[in-house]
């Protein structure tokens, strides 16, 4: 069905937005159309999650106007926007800490169970456990403190309230990648539904295959102007890709190597380790090795990510850097161990402080003298760092909460590669960030391979783990299911099989 069939839903005109001397969006024209899932697509900064936010009330435009069901539309919040039809849910965590499943659900919308001034919560916790049942999840309930849940089941209450309301746009801001494989599936029937019953969903991803799959449209943007509309018949990945970098990138992505390769020294070793789940875990990651480790989000695999930098403590057993037992972060640290977390914001940033300040954390033991630091030496550290991740951003005092989703993740990234670290772990290091950045990163690991870093990486795209590892551990109920080598005829469904 082409754009003149449908119906109008959503219109802006002339946006624009700046950030101080950073324009964000240079007077963009969008339209949206009923029955429409339209893909959302470019480089870290280029203004895709920007024109949504100001659409869903989470921030204003410098200047222009938006038209939503043919009215002039200016929400004030979010809150605002979701009461009147457009609901977004956001890339990085946005659940309330330390109250339950059902407060978070009706977050701002106490009123409707409160009388006389006081809340009735076990009404509340009824309303939100038939919510629940309408999406057939019965693992936990209303009254279920959200900080006992993870990260991507936090997520996944978060669509829930998206959608609790029924809106008419739904926008999906790389959501995904912080999701289990049910709550993918949710989210994906969720989308479908929408666009059958004539309403609208705006999907931001860099995941060019889930677009390419999902989407009517894709709208590529790039430097904070609209380049291109393709409709689905006109979909190429290399095309897309070209489009959003403004260059052909190449086909080098992954390793262009088949073979898999390791030095003899053992780096980083798991001994009979238990913690919970896991049972009696071995592993060893040697000199100049990657070794990847992927399965569904609930197999553990990011625990033993943790594990690794000392983040949790095994119940038996231990995990060891050459020969001596990793017991803390800042003995990891130390030990020369860097650690790539999945959840940035809580785990791996100082959001309310400058780039600059992240970066150098792990390296001050490093690059002091007498506790004496040299301002140049700091530098000339952190603008390296910068210009090999390409992080966009004013000056290295800017500070992190202000960085798009993949900048954040740059400087995270940026952290390690500035420490030297001689064993890195990476969990789904290149979550959040493009094509072109992706590639680079790829390059990054491949060198630091070369050069002798021992690599764990965990993740949960397939084909990052083919295309990089040496060894590929696949994890299912906490255990090693299967272990592959690297080979040019290892297939992801291959894989699949012992993950399900």
């Amino acid at each position: 069905m082409e754009f003149e069939n449908r119906e109008l839903i959503f219109k802006a005109s002339h946006m624009h937005k700046a950030f101080g001397p950073t324009i964000a969006l240079k007077d963009v024209d969008f339209e949206l159309h009923r029955g429409e899932i339209r893909g959302l697509i470019g480089e870290n900064g280029s203004g895709k999650s920007t024109i949504m936010s100001i659409a869903a009330g989470m921030q204003t435009a410098t200047s222009g106007e938006m038209f939503y069901k043919g009215q002039p539309w200016a929400p004030k919040s979010m809150l605002e926007g979701q009461n009147g039809g457009i609901a977004m849910i956001l890339q990085e965590s946005n659940t309330i800490p330390g109250v339950t499943v059902a407060e978070n659900l009706f977050a701002g919308r106490e009123k409707e169970f409160a009388r006389f001034g006081f809340i009735n919560i076990l009404k509340m916790y009824k309303a939100a456990d038939a919510v629940l049942a309408k999406f057939n999840i019965t693992a936990f309930k209303g009254s279920t403190k959200i900080n006992t849940l993870s990260f991507e089941t936090r997520k996944l209450i978060e669509i829930i309230r998206a959608m609790e309301k029924d809106p008419e746009i739904l926008v999906v801001d790389e959501t995904t990648t912080a999701l289990s494989f049910d709550g993918r599936e949710i989210l994906y029937g969720i989308i479908k539904d929408m666009a059958e019953k004539g309403k609208a969903v705006v999907f931001i991803s860099h995941d060019l295959d889930e677009i390419m799959d999902k989407c009517t449209h894709v709208t590529v943007l790039r430097d904070g102007e609209i380049i291109d509309t393709l409709e689905k018949k006109d979909f190429d990945a290399k095309k897309i890709s070209t489009l959003m970098v403004g260059r052909d990138i190449g086909d080098a992505y992954y390793r262009d190597d088949f073979e898999a390769t390791a030095g003899e020294e053992v780096e980083l070793e798991f001994k009979d380790v238990t913690y919970q789940g896991i049972k009696d875990f071995n592993l060893q990651v040697h000199k100049g090795e990657i070794v990847g480790i992927g399965g569904l989000s609930d197999c553990g695999m990011h625990i033993i990510g943790q594990l690794a930098f000392g983040a949790r403590k095994p119940s038996a057993g231990s995990v060891e850097r050459r020969g001596k037992p990793v017991k803390s972060p800042s003995k990891a640290i130390k030990s020369g161990i860097g650690y790539v977390s999945k959840n940035r914001d809580t785990e791996a940033l100082m959001l309310e402080a400058p780039i600059k300040a992240n970066i150098l954390l792990p390296s001050l033991d490093r690059i002091s003298k007498f506790t004496f630091i040299s301002p140049r030496t700091e530098n000339e550290i952190v603008e390296q760092e910068i210009k090999n991740l390409s992080i966009k951003c004013h000056n290295s005092g800017m500070y992190v909460s202000k960085l798009s989703g993949g900048n954040k993740q740059k400087v995270s990234f940026a952290k390690w590669t500035a420490a030297k670290s001689d064993v890195i772990i990476m969990d789904c290091p290149t979550r959040g960030v493009d094509v072109a950045v992706k590639q680079a990163m790829y390059k990054i690991i491949n060198d630091m391979k070369k050069s002798g870093k021992a690599i764990l990486l965990i993740s949960e795209e397939m084909a990052e783990l083919i295309g990089m590892s040496d060894r590929l551990i696949v994890m299912k109920d906490f255990k090693i299911s299967h272990e592959f080598e690297r080979s040019k005829d290892l297939k992801e469904t291959d894989i699949i099989e012992y993950m399900l």
